[in-house]
């Protein structure tokens, strides 16, 4: 799951990321409200990874973070959070690794070196 504000973002991380890997279906958001619910939804989604920035309008990521955490566990289990964000503010990193679940936190844009560490923060 990728949940970004920005169309031209979210195209750009999705390409990259099919092109790694034939294996991975990447399932866009804009806002954060509508990845919220589907994750309420679909407590079986088979979402291993969710791809989260921080400044979003409406809800920004750690609101996300949030009301993610409050989601009952089947709804949560063996998925792991990265936070994507174009921040490089140390603030920001340490914040968001202190949330539950969050297990990661790369600057856009995604390259090769963030590929190789999504490989190794996507549970098994």
């Amino acid at each position: 799951m990728l949940v970004d504000d920005s169309e031209a973002d979210l195209l750009f991380t999705r390409i990259v990321l099919e092109r790694a890997s034939r294996e991975v279906e990447v399932l866009p958001f804009e806002e954060a409200g509508p990845a919220l619910a589907h994750l309420r939804t679909a407590p079986a989604h088979g979402i291993g990874l969710i791809l989260l920035d921080i400044n979003m309008p409406g809800m920004n990521g750690f609101e996300f973070l949030d009301a993610y955490a409050e989601l009952p566990a089947a709804c949560r289990d063996a998925t792991n959070v990265v936070m994507l964000s174009s921040s490089s503010d140390p603030a920001d990193r340490e914040r968001a690794l202190a949330c539950p679940g969050v297990v990661g936190y790369l600057t856009k844009p995604i390259d090769l070196a963030a590929l190789a560490a999504l490989e190794r923060l996507a549970p098994a």
